[in-house]
């Protein structure tokens, strides 16, 4: 319970902390950078929560990030704390493509869009894909947004069906598409849950799929491409799981 508490003092206090310094960098027209204030305000925030919830994160396959150009992470989503695993290990300026919603909560919202989060209006399709259109132009400013492609958060920590648009996205910036699995996460945190239950979370990263001289009428059949690659990540961490439940504690 002690543990608990923590966390949510943490994710309180530090949430607002580095939300402040996101909302007075945009106050004063402070530009982005590699590794400046909004670069800092995600991963730091992202790395206290999860030192708080004693969650560390381990990955794999962080080498196939092309260094030094933008991508689109398409990632799993199961939990609250695949945005922090994803925010704390994944190299480049990460942003996020977030409800709207969230986009009007005080100070934070503020933040999200003085640090370059990109909001989406999922009421209305319309509004989603002109959202999507002017992330292409900020990716091309170097970069690298996380893409949920479920939609949502998966109350059972299985795949759902994955949706078109930000495939879209990735055919308009012209783009790699780097597939992640997080693993762990929704044991950790269920949708719903308020009761955590820490452990060590994996991450999984996948090749880069390229989106070069696609159109817009491939965005389906990127969408498979992805999916199954994501898959077949989700069946390399439950493999392994298995092998070490075999082999036992040394």
């Amino acid at each position: 319970m002690i543990r608990v508490l923590w966390y949510y003092l943490v994710l309180l206090v530090s949430t607002t902390y580095h939300a402040l310094g996101s909302v007075i960098g945009g106050i004063f027209r402070v530009k982005h950078r590699p590794g400046g204030v909004y670069d800092w305000a995600g991963t730091d925030w992202a790395r206290q929560i999860l030192r708080a919830a004693g969650t560390p994160v381990h990955a794999v396959g962080l080498e196939h990030v092309p260094p030094g150009e933008p991508v689109i992470y398409a990632s799993n989503h199961s939990s609250m704390f695949d945005i922090w695993a994803l925010f704390a290990t994944l190299p480049g300026s990460v942003r996020f493509v977030a409800k709207r919603e969230l986009f009007r909560i005080p100070i934070l919202g503020a933040a999200m869009r003085a640090a370059g989060h990109i909001p989406i209006d999922r009421a209305v399709k319309a509004r989603a894909f002109e959202a999507y259109d002017d992330a292409a132009r900020i990716i091309k400013r170097g970069f690298s947004p996380v893409v949920f492609p479920e939609g949502t958060r998966s109350r059972t920590g299985d795949l759902l069906p994955f949706k078109n648009a930000p495939f879209a996205l990735a055919i308009a910036a012209q783009v790699p598409v780097v597939p992640v699995y997080v693993h762990h996460t929704f044991e950790i945190l269920p949708k719903g849950a308020w009761r955590l239950r820490p452990r060590p979370i994996r991450l999984f990263v996948g090749t880069p799929i390229p989106t070069a001289g696609l159109a817009a009428g491939d965005r389906e059949a990127l969408r498979e491409r992805v999916r199954a690659a994501i898959v077949a990540l989700q069946q390399r961490a439950l493999t392994g799981e298995a092998a070490a439940a075999r082999v036992g504690p040394p």
